[in-house]
């Protein structure tokens, strides 16, 4: 994890949503497959220079590109590997610790896509779920951000994982690290020690999302609609409650 993801809001709602000036450059497209190397919806301070002088720091809501390529790199195409950042290891991390210190972002997103396999079973196949809020808000994946590239330089992202908890760990043993409203604002902060932020959010932030077991169409990627994230039967083979089990709220 976490390797799809749906975000399907306009920069005008995230915008409202997070307090944020609309730095996106045009419509945001509505991508309920969001997968490694796409646009997507990022909230970053920006600072800007007015007449010449330092303006102050500012909420934007930003295009980048999934998967984060360090300023130092020879090739963007390394921003496939760079997708993720461990939340145990991105303080130290060649690739992420700069950006953890000075470039934190946070990551809208209607909800992550998993996937439970039966055990013995090939990559590929299994069946997919997708982690959503039953009250439909926003989620706020903890996420990083960077520049590279001359002379058109690009922002990339990536999103902090950590350890799933829960009934997540059913699932899968890696989960985004999701961030309460509460703390956005001091994950944004670089002046903020960073670290102090990699919990995972208290129960009863949890037992807002649902463990919703979603059709297999989701794993092509090139399948993007609101289809994708609609309940279905869950098929054979183990999910988070059993081999037999109804779809279920956590």
């Amino acid at each position: 994890m976490c390797g799809r993801y749906a975000t399907t809001r306009s920069a005008a709602d995230l915008s409202a949503l997070f307090e944020a000036l609309d730095d996106t450059g045009g419509p945001l497209a509505a991508d309920y497959n969001a997968a490694p190397t796409d646009p997507v919806p990022i909230v970053r301070l920006s600072r800007g220079d007015r007449a010449g002088q330092p303006a102050a720091a500012r909420r934007v809501v930003s295009v980048a590109r999934w998967g984060l390529v360090p300023p130092w790199a020879a090739d963007p195409r390394i921003g496939t590997r760079m997708i993720n950042a461990r939340s145990e290891t991105v303080a130290s991390s060649r690739a992420f610790a700069p950006s953890f210190a000075r470039r934190r972002c946070l990551v809208p997103a209607d909800g992550w896509y998993e996937w439970v396999r039966p055990p013995g079973a090939r990559r590929g196949g299994g069946q997919p779920y997708f982690m959503t809020p039953v009250d439909g808000r926003v989620l706020a994946f903890a996420g990083l951000w960077s520049v590279w590239g001359r002379p058109d330089p690009m922002i990339t992202s990536s999103v902090i994982t950590t350890a799933a908890v829960g009934p997540f760990a059913e699932v899968h043993d890696r989960m985004p690290l999701l961030l309460p409203e509460d703390r956005w604002a001091e994950w944004l902060d670089p002046e903020v020690d960073g670290t102090a932020l990699l919990a995972p959010p208290d129960d009863n932030y949890l037992d807002h999302i649902e463990i919703r077991p979603v059709g297999t169409a989701v794993g092509n990627v090139r399948n993007n609609g609101a289809e994708l994230v609609q309940r279905v039967a869950p098929g054979s083979g183990s999910g988070p409650a059993g081999p037999a089990a109804q779809p279920e709220l956590f």
